[in-house]
């Protein structure tokens, strides 16, 4: 079976052939013109909603005790800023080519090769939304015992709360992913967040001036990170989205919206976030956490619940990501039937993995998507993509180089830790990978 696709973008026109076995494999097929439905705003909504939550306002508090007020302000917003970017050029790629992320690892590294990506994507992703799951539950405990005076910290408790947004997560999944996002999040989850986040800023800002903004901003750090190293923490945020963005993107009318919407919304969602979080951390009292603090604002309860809400967002978000993954890998099963199967499998490990143990394995897994991606940008998103590798078992030179790149990022973690990371491996593997693309740049058939 045969057909044609032609994309919004400049040079997007992309013949696909297929099997007919083949040809129902959605996550590694370019998506058709009657399944892109998402405008700017709609980009905007998702990628502003998806950058709110209380874990970034948690390691936004990280900042000021390390490096300052003024350093801390100018690492958010550079930070942001360039890591908002590579998001917002990714989802232009996915776009373009109509491609899932796991199409695009496919187009990359080959179609055997490319399945190692695209499983420990997975992995990371069923990982942090089981993290996402135990933050739910132990903010949900929380509010329950500083304003009701429950006690859901128990056995009976914590299964209660976690099957609760587990319930929650698993009814979004049996839906429509574009119709969650236009009508869920943006008519209905985007205005709430947004009024919850005003009314935080101006509730600790205002005690902020009360204390003295002077002081505030001449507040010195303590030296225990540098500023590119408050950059890399800062750029995290959106790089850990990055394995994710084009499942979303490639559902859109045009590249331009994809890259601009995603770009502004999350860029304006991790500013505020990190900004919040070095609020929250520069007027509560010391060794207060940050759940408790934001419920001791005036409206801190219904703020914090409305936050609490949006963080659903996320756990949704990397399980439909990991749905369209598994969906690539094993096509019988259709993308909700893994989004399901995959809600229900995080939901029984928030109720028995220890997850702060577990939190640096996933931060470490995280690592390997940084020069992954730094490959894929360098290999298919400048000029017109050349897809040929996906008709190739192993692309031995992508491979390498990816395996270059995660070397460089532990390197400069381990001994050079005053330069970051992210932005230094970026650079790197990006430029290996677009000096060593192969010389043919016109769009060629895909087979998946």
């Amino acid at each position: 079976m045969a057909s044609t696709h032609s994309g919004p973008g400049p040079g997007s026109t992309l013949a696909s052939t297929s099997s007919s076995s083949s040809a129902s494999n959605s996550a590694l097929t370019p998506i058709v013109a009657s399944e892109r439905v998402f405008q700017w705003n709609d980009h905007a909504a998702l990628w502003f909603s998806l950058g709110v939550g209380l874990l970034v306002m948690q390691i936004g508090a990280y900042l000021v005790p390390a490096v300052g007020s003024r350093e801390a302000v100018i690492a958010i917003l550079l930070g942001s800023v360039v890591g908002s970017g590579l998001l917002a050029w990714t989802a232009r790629l996915g776009c373009e080519t109509g491609l899932s992320s796991a199409g695009l690892m496919h187009a990359t590294f080959g179609s055997k090769f490319g399945r190692l990506p695209v499983l420990l994507n997975m992995a990371q992703l069923i990982g942090w939304t089981t993290f996402e799951l135990v933050i739910m539950r132990d903010a949900t405990a929380g509010i329950g015992k500083q304003s009701f005076g429950l006690a859901l910290g128990g056995l009976g408790g914590v299964a209660a709360t976690t099957l609760l947004w587990g319930a929650v997560l698993v009814a979004l999944l049996a839906g429509s992913m574009t119709k969650v996002v236009r009508k869920l999040i943006s008519r209905v989850g985007l205005p709430l967040v947004v009024a919850s986040l005003i009314w935080l800023t101006w509730q600790f800002g205002s005690q902020l001036q009360t204390q003295g903004l002077g002081a505030f901003w001449a507040r010195p750090g303590d030296g225990s990170m540098g500023m590119l190293s408050a950059m890399d923490l800062v750029i995290a945020m959106p790089v850990s989205w990055l394995p994710l963005v084009a499942d979303y993107a490639r559902h859109g009318k045009s590249g331009r919206s994809a890259m601009s919407g995603t770009w502004l919304g999350y860029a304006l969602a991790n500013i505020w976030c990190y900004a919040l979080g070095v609020l929250v951390v520069s007027v509560a009292q010391p060794d207060t956490d940050l759940v408790t603090a934001l419920l001791m604002a005036q409206g801190g309860l219904m703020a914090l619940s409305l936050i609490l809400i949006d963080e659903i967002d996320n756990a949704y978000g990397d399980v439909y990501s990991c749905s369209v993954s598994g969906h690539s890998l094993k096509p019988r099963w259709s993308v909700r039937q893994w989004g399901i199967g995959v809600a229900v499998v995080c939901t029984a490990l928030a109720m028995v993995l220890p997850m702060h143990s577990l939190e640096p394995f996933l931060l470490v897994l995280s690592s390997v998507f940084v020069p992954l991606f730094g490959v894929i940008l360098g290999r298919l998103a400048m000029g017109s993509p050349d897809l040929s590798s996906s008709n190739r078992k192993v692309d031995w030179t992508a491979a390498g180089l990816w395996l270059v790149g995660i070397a460089c990022y532990h390197l400069l973690g381990n001994f050079a830790p005053q330069w970051g990371s992210a932005l230094p491996t970026l650079a790197l593997t990006f430029t290996l990978a677009w000096l060593t693309r192969p010389a043919t740049t016109t769009l060629q058939e895909v087979r998946v």
